[in-house]
């Protein structure tokens, strides 16, 4: 499989950069410095495989986006307008919806798209990003990725899926890649210990094995241990 991956210098994106070239898929990058690309240890790599194109644009520019997309089986975007921007709601919005724009603009009818954990529905069906304790400090990003899936709602045109993480799953909470998880819907994955955790190894697990066998058209799905 041929992926546009947007995001690959990030926390999730890196990741699953990783997996894809692991699992023997070719990979096209969209980033803006080359530069910062990192492969992860285990493949052994220290020029990058012949699998990985890099293409140097804005991701958030759909011109760019559909020049890297042209002939690739899907995008996956793990889109991140970054924590800190104080705009970060706004730019995430737009952000996202020109990557839409882009992906159309290709051709490329597939699309992936890595949301957030806020738009699940807790016990008493509320989104978690409306509760009283969702914190503060990522409310406008958790918002925004919610507010972008109520969008692709009403996507007329491409075959989008929305992952959303376990609540528990962050930079800093170092993980491990088990290669096993479960699936849910619209509500958090719980353990025995009623949590909602999953490492960021096996959340691009789970978003490549979803591109491997294509199981939730035109929906969300979650994933934990």
């Amino acid at each position: 499989m041929r992926v546009t991956l947007i995001g690959a210098t990030g926390f999730v994106g890196s990741h699953l950069l990783g997996e894809l070239l692991d699992r023997g898929h070719d990979v096209v990058a969209l980033v803006r410095d080359p530069a910062r690309v990192q492969l992860p240890s285990q493949l052994g790599a220290e020029a990058f495989p012949s699998a990985l194109t890099l293409v140097t644009g804005d991701a958030t520019s759909a011109q760019d986006l559909a020049r890297a997309a042209v002939g690739t089986d899907v995008v996956v975007s793990a889109f991140n307008a970054g924590w800190d921007n104080p705009e970060l709601h706004r730019d995430f919005l737009a952000g996202s919806r020109a990557i839409g724009e882009g992906v159309a603009e290709a051709g490329v009818d597939r699309y992936v798209v890595i949301g957030g954990a806020g738009s699940l529905r807790g016990p008493d069906g509320t989104q978690l990003v409306d509760g009283p304790d969702f914190p503060a400090a990522i409310k406008p990003g958790a918002t925004a990725a919610r507010d972008y899936l109520v969008e692709l709602a009403d996507e007329p045109i491409l075959d989008w899926t929305y992952v959303s993480p376990a609540v528990e799953m962050g930079p800093h909470s170092p993980g491990e890649r088990r290669g096993s998880y479960r699936l849910g819907d619209d509500e958090p994955v719980l353990d025995a210990e009623g949590r909602s955790r999953i490492s960021v190894q096996d959340l691009a697990v789970a978003v490549v094995d979803e591109l491997e066998n294509p199981a939730h058209s035109r929906r969300r799905f979650t994933v934990g241990y």
